[in-house]
């Protein structure tokens, strides 16, 4: 007698078609990603996939919200471990750079997104994940600050805007080498150049 697979609870399920949609998207133009070949990577049928998303833009909307948790989580972590508001900075630089590197799909799918006219409930999700991120930027700007080891004179918005900037850039770099490894190599000399430009002079 032939046993079936066992049904993946609910959640799991859900985990499992983010993973299927971000493994897809590394591999091919996000926007020609297609139900049924979400479908066909879970060894499912579209019926089944339906039944845990209404709609494809339901995917996108859980491989987004999934990929804005994680990242701010793993920011908040490599933060979290650094011995100075300076070293948080290059901690969560390197981790950004990380998790890029480990899901390259996220980028692609994000900037795919962004690409769409009008005000889309994607965009709505990066522009709360860039304010999220800028904001715990400001704080480890401002620390770095106080404790004299940031200019004083240091514009900490303009600064959050070129972190994340920078970041932006070197994604934006390799996907079009169709290399993320190299990120990953240039990420320490870019953010070397970086902390020159805000260290304190003292």
């Amino acid at each position: 007698m032939t046993l079936r697979p066992r049904p993946l609870p609910a959640d799991e399920r859900r985990a499992a078609t983010v993973d299927a949609v971000i493994a897809l998207a590394a591999e091919q133009n996000p926007g020609d990603i297609t139900t049924a070949a979400i479908a066909q990577r879970m060894g499912l049928t579209q019926g089944a996939l339906f039944r845990h998303f209404p709609s494809k833009d339901a995917i996108l909307e859980a491989v987004l919200g999934w990929a804005s948790e994680r990242l701010l989580a793993q920011l908040d972590d490599a933060a979290t471990a650094a011995r100075s508001p300076l070293a948080a900075l290059e901690a969560m630089f390197m981790a950004h750079v990380g998790f890029v590197t480990r899901h390259p799909g996220v980028p692609r799918m994000l900037f795919g997104e962004l690409q769409r006219p009008g005000d889309t409930l994607p965009k709505r999700m990066a522009q709360t994940l860039t304010q999220g991120y800028a904001q715990r930027l400001r704080g480890h700007l401002t620390a770095g600050i106080a404790r004299q080891e940031l200019d004083v004179t240091l514009d900490v918005d303009a600064a959050a805007t070129l972190f994340i900037g920078t970041v932006q850039g070197l994604v934006m770099q390799s996907l079009i080498a169709g290399d993320v490894t190299r990120m990953h190599r240039d990420a320490p000399g870019v953010f070397a150049i970086y902390r020159r430009g805000i260290r304190s002079l003292s």
